[in-house]
């Protein structure tokens, strides 16, 4: 069982616009192909945790409330922590808790609820940062887009150094090169 952070980034390094778009991402040409190994992916996941950003994407972007069966054909009913200090919509039917508490008290019960399946940090960033700082992060997948934003909500806004990250993997799909590192916990170095 690891926790993953697996995301899509700029050549640059950012995961959204300044204003939270995507759609940097949805205009390379291949994107679909892209996601093909997707499936395989969140067959492993037990767990997902995300910040209130990539939530509130998600749920303007997909409508989920207004359509909360796409919630269930994506993720089915595995067990989603959200991170926020407010109030959010909630998508009817789906397995998820909101929560301000620290990681490392939420990480302890997604280990519980995914089994001997994977923890999925869907994002954004700073969320993933803090899981670091807690030596709860053991693997990043960062399929990088062929696409350069210059400003914009940072991969990981966290510094991680090269001796506590251990390249595993180099795949190309279609456009997008997905890089796969171990992380050693910063104790541990």
């Amino acid at each position: 069982m690891a926790t993953i952070y697996n995301t899509a980034t700029t050549l640059d390094g950012y995961l959204a616009t300044t204003d939270n778009s995507l759609s940097w991402l949805f205009e390379v040409a291949g994107a679909d192909d892209a996601e093909s190994s997707f499936g395989d992916f969140l067959a492993g996941i037990g767990a997902m945790a995300m910040g209130s950003t990539t939530y509130e994407w998600l749920l303007e972007h997909e409508a989920l409330v207004d359509n909360p069966a796409r919630w269930q054909e994506w993720y089915a009913d595995r067990p989603t922590w959200v991170f926020t200090h407010r109030d959010l919509p909630v998508i009817a039917g789906a397995n998820i808790t909101f929560t301000s508490d620290d990681v490392r008290e939420v990480h302890a019960a997604m280990t519980a609820a995914a089994g001997e399946r994977d923890i999925w940090l869907m994002g954004g960033g700073d969320l993933v940062g803090q899981f670091d700082d807690a030596g709860l992060l053991d693997r990043i997948t960062a399929t990088i887009a062929p696409v350069t934003l210059g400003a914009g909500a940072p991969f990981l806004p966290r510094d991680i150094r090269s001796n506590r990250l251990t390249l595993t993997s180099i795949l190309q799909r279609g456009q997008f090169a997905e890089l796969t590192y171990d992380v050693t916990p910063k104790d541990a170095t």
